[in-house]
């Protein structure tokens, strides 16, 4: 068996990689945006055409040789839209072997640790009340860990009228914080998992300022409080927190996240399999983790492709402690972009046990989501000067 095409296809904010081979049989990976995430990802399907430039020929069963060709070929190796590149074709290319085998994905990397995967979602309200309103509903829903962003919603409404982070004051971030979790806590109970996540837009001192003052809460972690690239620095932060730290979905290779677990940065890795390369590369940094009795929290913001593959590693390794779902993308508009979602039981999707990844997309559907850019606003402070995107 050959590959014999290798091509992006893109509806909404969403894009996926499409392998085809001699023998009629495809595979399906999802494309991370990359360094397009603020605007039109053109690099990382760039990235798609330099892989495939390698892999058209290629039998696709070889995964492992084909991963350390793709990556190893970029002598200035390691950027993030390759990885991504390099991720959603490695996707792809498990989901052939499971299907040319007859087996699911998580059944080729050492059978199943689990039968079902715990959930995690994300509250979108932007007030104390809704955040509390909603969450009661996603636990009636069966939800048993929630996550929300302590300064209301990134490129909302406050954010255009002048009240969000980046017009806060020091003080106005920790009460906004405390006002938000202290509302869901109560709302919720003492026993359910909560997180928050501040998109790495938090100094040091204000991430320990944030975390001590949300100490009374029990958080299960706080996720990405300051920005990913300075290992001394999360080091640091970790150090001075009450609650474990979460990270990882802006890195892509192994050797920075070793670089993280070395420095103790993080009780919990949150790599994406479409960003940091694919299922192949998150098995390894997973191994990595367990080492170091860390645990793994795969990052999940696209569609259900993403999930479908989160899904397969969830099950075969051990030290997976949550599977972040995005819930509104795969329970109503765009879930007709595959032919079948995986299926939600309350707060776990079950591993499904259907050859390769376990799902497929539904291209017909594809015309009636036009490609979009993605659009991330920048939060300028007063001054004219940029927080973190």
């Amino acid at each position: 068996m050959k590959v014999t095409k290798v091509e992006t296809l893109c509806a909404s904010r969403f894009m996926y990689v499409k392998i085809e081979t001699d023998e009629g049989v495809t595979g399906i990976g999802e494309l991370h945006p990359a360094s397009g995430t603020g605007g039109t990802p053109f690099l990382p399907r760039a990235g798609v055409a330099y892989c495939a430039e390698y892999l058209v020929g290629k039998d696709p069963l070889q995964i492992e040789r084909h991963w350390q060709h793709m990556f190893r070929r970029c002598l200035f190796r390691g950027g993030a839209d390759v990885m991504a590149a390099i991720g959603a074709i490695d996707i792809a290319l498990w989901d052939i072997k499971g299907k040319t085998l007859g087996q699911p994905v998580y059944a080729l990397l050492g059978g199943p640790t689990r039968e079902k995967v715990r959930l995690y979602t994300h509250l979108k309200g932007n007030t104390p009340q809704a955040l509390a309103d909603e969450a009661k509903a996603l636990v009636a829903d069966g939800y048993t860990a929630l996550r929300l962003y302590p300064f209301g919603d990134f490129g909302s409404a406050d954010f255009e009228e002048g009240r969000g982070l980046e017009n806060m004051s020091y003080m106005a971030m920790v009460r906004q914080a405390q006002e938000r979790v202290a509302a869901v806590r109560q709302a919720v109970g003492p026993d359910l998992d909560l997180m928050i996540d501040v998109v790495n837009r938090l100094s040091p001192a204000e991430a320990i300022a944030v975390g001590r003052a949300l100490e009374p809460y029990g958080l299960y972690f706080f996720e990405d409080p300051i920005e990913p690239e300075n290992m001394d620095a999360w080091e640091y932060v970790a150090a001075n927190v009450p609650m474990p730290l979460a990270m990882g979905e802006r890195l892509y290779t192994i050797y920075q996240y070793q670089d993280l677990l070395n420095h103790k940065g993080a009780a919990y890795l949150r790599p994406d399999l479409s960003l940091a390369g694919g299922i192949t590369n998150i098995k390894k940094i997973a191994a990595l983790a367990e080492a170091n009795y860390v645990s793994v929290v795969p990052h999940n913001p696209l569609s259900c492709v993403l999930t479908a593959a989160c899904v397969q590693l969830d099950a075969a390794v051990h030290n997976i402690a949550l599977q972040e779902y995005p819930g509104d993308e795969y329970d109503n508009p765009k879930r007709d972009l595959v032919k079948e979602p995986l299926k939600r039981e309350g707060g776990y999707l079950l591993v499904p046990n259907t050859p390769g990844i376990g799902i497929e997309l539904n291209e017909e559907a594809f015309k009636h989501y036009p490609p979009v850019p993605y659009e991330r606003p920048p939060l300028v402070m007063p001054d004219g000067g940029l927080k973190e995107y």
